[in-house]
């Protein structure tokens, strides 16, 4: 099995930055592919940054191109989101996620239903 516990949200005014963690054990070490998705009130869960644990490949969802940045420390075994420039539509829980199983992977690593494990969610804030 394996699980991820995400961490470091709160409350941020406009233009701010906040870094969340994503610390992963047992299969999502193994992970083919790391993501980051949001959910705001009302709405879908949305595509925000996906990765792997080797560092191929970035993509981010367009709303948070050039203000979003995945990264990984795989000796702590930690999936990093920086978020600069934090906008009060960046609001959300953000969840980590992880694609363990073999064939299923899409391009953009954006879809939820490609992903078997996904962490509790940290609720990100900001205030316009």
């Amino acid at each position: 099995q394996g699980q991820l516990v995400e961490s470091g949200g709160g409350l941020v005014q406009a233009g701010g930055s906040l870094r969340l963690s994503c610390a992963a054990s047992g299969r999502t070490l193994s992970a083919y592919t790391m993501g980051w998705f949001r959910q705001a009130p009302g709405k879908e869960r949305e595509f925000v940054a996906a990765t792997t644990w080797n560092g191929a490949w970035t993509n981010y969802g367009d709303s948070v191109k050039g203000r979003f940045t995945m990264f990984r420390d795989n000796g702590k075994k930690v999936m990093y989101l920086q978020m600069n420039n934090l906008k009060a539509e960046d609001t959300a829980v953000y969840y980590c996620a992880a694609r363990t199983k073999f064939g299923i992977g899409t391009p953009r690593a954006d879809r939820l239903d490609e992903y078997d494990y996904w962490g509790q969610g940290t609720q990100v804030t900001v205030s316009s």
